[in-house]
């Protein structure tokens, strides 16, 4: 497993955007599928977005159009532009690497969006 290092998380009013990053702490191998999720107190961590190694991404119906993944195979870094954010999108947001065989989360980051 390769120790994840996400940032970009805050504080914003609804309507306003942030951008997520997460990188390995250190140099590792290629990954392949990188992906964000987010979970609320109580409840389970679901899907945000995904991106392939080739660059197809797959969002959840409640972010499509509002989120955007990308990643740069260079650096083994993914991102999340979030834009137009609503009160509902308050969670703590991890990133999720595949390099191989090994699954690699990130420690979460915290979005909170105001009213």
């Amino acid at each position: 497993q390769v120790q994840l290092v996400e940032s970009g998380g805050g504080l914003v009013q609804a309507g306003g955007s942030l951008r997520l990053s997460c990188a390995p702490s250190r140099s590792s191998f290629s990954s392949g599928l990188m992906g964000w999720y987010r979970q609320t107190p109580g409840q389970q961590r679901d899907l945000v977005a995904t991106i392939t190694s080739r660059g197809t991404a797959n969002y959840a119906d409640s972010v499509k159009g509002r989120f955007t993944i990308s990643r740069d195979n260079a650096k083994n870094t993914v991102y999340l532009q979030m834009n137009s954010l609503k009160p509902e999108d308050t969670a703590i947001y991890y990133c999720k690497v595949v390099t191989g065989p090994y699954v690699s989360w990130g420690q979460g980051t915290q979005v909170t969006v105001s009213s």
